[in-house]
């Protein structure tokens, strides 16, 4: 099936950053309300969220996709569905009270033949606007795989399990470790609205996505990032983060976030407590 045809189809929608939203992300991350009132950047994750009827959710929980008009996602047939990156620049920040509009759109739809199978790689641009004003402009990737093969991949579980070394953060300017635990997870799927069930229900994690536990959310990961770099370098200064997905983090286990100034701009990167890498990250001013 060609996916030619999604290619340039937009989605609209609109929300308002209310006191509510507000306190809930910054309870979330044990944070208090800045003043002046402009929220911390990455508050953006949680704004314009899906908002498909709970009929119309896939066995994963992500909202179905099919050929109809309506559907924004191309329905390709691969089940396994991860945020995989995100390049995104910063033009304002968002005020609390903020009326909040949201542009997406299909860049673009290629397929490759990687190591564990066929991927699918979906470019999809949002512009949001607090305001009247463009507030973020972010490039997200996703990328499609297929289904797990137990007959192929037997009782192997990705991540591995953690090995016997420990992450060295020496070379890195600031260091932060903590443990996201079930808690974090849920509280930040709420805000997010997302119902992806690798994030809350460990029995499907396991047995249908192989994965060893529950899953660290990428943008969640992200927005730890964001708050590492907003105590360095302080609120609302970056103009652009980008970051890549590397591998999961697993909940009630130690995450490892850093920073440092590199050649152009800074250098993060989550680890998992043996030093396996999560995720790499950079950032400008």
């Amino acid at each position: 099936m060609s996916f030619e045809a999604w290619i340039g189809r937009e989605s609209h929608a609109a929300d308002r950053l209310d006191e509510g939203l507000a306190r809930r992300w910054l309870a979330t991350f044990d944070l208090a309300m800045p003043h002046p009132a402009l929220m911390p950047q990455g508050i953006h994750f949680a704004l314009c969220t899906p908002d498909a009827p709970s009929a119309k959710l896939g066995e994963d929980g992500h909202p179905a996709r099919d050929d109809s008009p309506d559907s924004f996602l191309p329905p390709i047939p691969m089940p396994r569905r991860m945020w995989a990156s995100s390049h995104i620049e910063f033009r304002a920040p968002i005020p609390l009270g903020a009326v909040i509009a949201r542009t997406s759109r299909i860049v673009s739809i290629t397929e490759k033949e990687g190591s564990s199978g066929r991927l699918a790689f979906v470019d999809v641009s949002h512009e949001t606007s607090a305001n009247g004003t463009l507030s973020v402009r972010e490039t997200q990737v996703i990328v499609y795989r297929e289904g797990v093969n137990r007959a192929k991949s037997g009782e192997t579980l990705s991540p591995p399990p953690l090995g016997e070394s420990r992450f060295d953060p020496a070379g890195w300017d600031a260091h932060r470790c903590l443990t996201p635990d079930p808690r974090l997870l849920f509280r930040y799927s709420a805000l997010t609205f997302n119902t992806h069930r690798i994030h809350y229900d460990a029995p499907y994690a396991r047995a249908v996505e192989a994965y060893r536990g529950l899953v660290v959310h990428g943008p969640l990961t992200a927005s730890l990032l964001l708050q590492l770099a907003a105590r360095e370098l302080g609120e609302n200064r970056l103009r652009s983060f980008r970051f890549r997905g590397l591998s999961p983090a697993i909940a009630d286990e130690p995450l490892h976030l850093v920073m440092r100034e590199g050649e152009e701009g800074y250098d993060l990167a989550a680890f998992a407590d043996d030093g396996r890498q999560v995720m790499q990250a950079g950032a400008a001013l």
